[in-house]
């Protein structure tokens, strides 16, 4: 039996997660846009840059902490936050934050969360808080507000869904939120005892953010692209950012930027950071990746913000590419999710230990004993 411990890396956990999800959750999680394209290029792209190491360095003790968004943390990369986590597995974003607390890097929690702020809020880890803008401004103020009570260090207001992407595996699968039972669906369910069991017979599937003001999401089934296309506020613009900052009035961090001159836009109106991000590839296929992106922000940001590149990283080398081209730290979504529908908790604290101890390997290789030591001049482009 394929085991957590078997798990040596993020592809290992997905084919166990694949093992263990019933059909249209684990493509969910998999799937991406139209024929995938940027999905793959997101990690792909990482390929295209070699590594040059230094040699005979004392790297006895490396240090691969960091300070990002304002806090001090123990990785150089953190959990980017995901939606609807409680499908993945049980526990759901209570895992993710415990498993986070206890490498003390960030946790990212999504408006589409399955769990609330107030279990969370006393899990001793920095959060960072997933902002959808709804066309029910109450409803986005009414999480603005959650946030400023509910232990959240940072807000990354998501400007890449004005529309939902053509996820096509979840067309063909039948995936909703909450799950409905289909014929095609059915067996797959029924192979999947454990997740099913665990579905129906524990806490009640609920979005604790949205179900006060909608059904979208808690009691009615519908698909997350239809949510995006249907319930956000395709109207958003520059000046709404800025207010949504204002109304904030604490850290705050654009996710979806992938241009320098949006880059510039987001430093005029303040951010204290940027995650170069194309939503996994789950939004505009096509696009560039963010590791694609990463040098011509990072070379006109020069310091202004924190910069940080979200997707497609699968290795602990990837990171130290992204690092060296002028990122101030990574984050993932897939990295940890595969985990989380393996193991639980324990999933994801394998997953990011396989990573923490690729990279302080790999930060010995390179001849590197902090992360401040990584630059250009350690990377070629073949």
């Amino acid at each position: 039996m394929y085991k957590i411990n078997d798990c040596h890396n993020v592809n290992d956990f997905r084919k166990l997660a694949k093992k263990k999800l019933p059909s249209p959750i684990f493509h969910y999680i998999d799937g991406a846009a139209d024929d995938e394209v940027t999905y793959r290029r997101n990690t792909e792209s990482f390929e295209k840059c070699t590594l040059i190491p230094k040699v005979l360095n004392n790297v006895d003790e490396v240090d691969i902490g960091l300070k990002i968004l304002g806090k001090k943390i123990d990785l150089p990369f953190f959990l980017s936050p995901t939606a609807l986590q409680r499908l993945f597995h049980y526990e759901g974003e209570l895992a993710v934050a415990k498993a986070a607390e206890k490498f003390n890097t960030f946790f990212g929690i999504s408006s589409l969360s399955t769990v609330s702020l107030e279990k969370i809020k006393e899990i001793k880890t920095p959060k960072i808080f997933q902002l959808y803008f709804h066309k029910d401004r109450g409803l986005t103020n009414s999480m603005i507000d959650k946030c400023k009570t509910g232990g959240i260090d940072a807000i990354a207001l998501t400007v890449d869904t004005i529309t939902g992407g053509n996820r096509e595996r979840d067309l063909r699968t039948g995936f909703t939120s909450p799950p409905k039972l289909t014929l095609s669906s059915l067996l797959s369910f029924a192979t999947s005892p454990s997740w099913s069991l665990n579905y129906i017979f524990r806490e009640k599937f609920d979005l604790p953010f949205l179900s006060e003001y909608v059904k979208e999401g808690t009691d009615i089934k519908v698909s997350v692209s239809d949510y995006f296309s249907n319930m956000l506020d395709q109207t958003m613009n520059w000046k709404d950012a800025e207010n949504v900052k204002k109304k904030w009035g604490g850290t705050f961090c654009l996710k979806g930027i992938m241009s320098k001159d949006d880059a510039k836009r987001a430093i005029d109106i303040g951010a204290d950071a940027i995650m170069i991000s194309n939503h996994g590839g789950r939004q505009l296929d096509g696009s560039a990746s963010p590791f694609d992106q990463l040098e011509e922000i990072a070379d006109f940001v020069s310091g202004k913000i924190d910069l940080i590149c979200d997707g497609g990283i699968r290795r602990g080398t990837h990171m130290l590419k992204a690092l060296s081209l002028g990122a101030n730290a990574c984050s993932g979504g897939r990295l940890y999710l595969y985990a989380l529908a393996a193991g639980g908790q324990m999933g994801v604290e394998k997953s990011i230990q396989n990573l923490r101890n690729e990279l302080l390997r790999d930060m010995k290789l390179m001849g590197c004993t902090k992360i401040s030591q990584l630059s250009k001049k350690n990377i070629r482009f073949i």
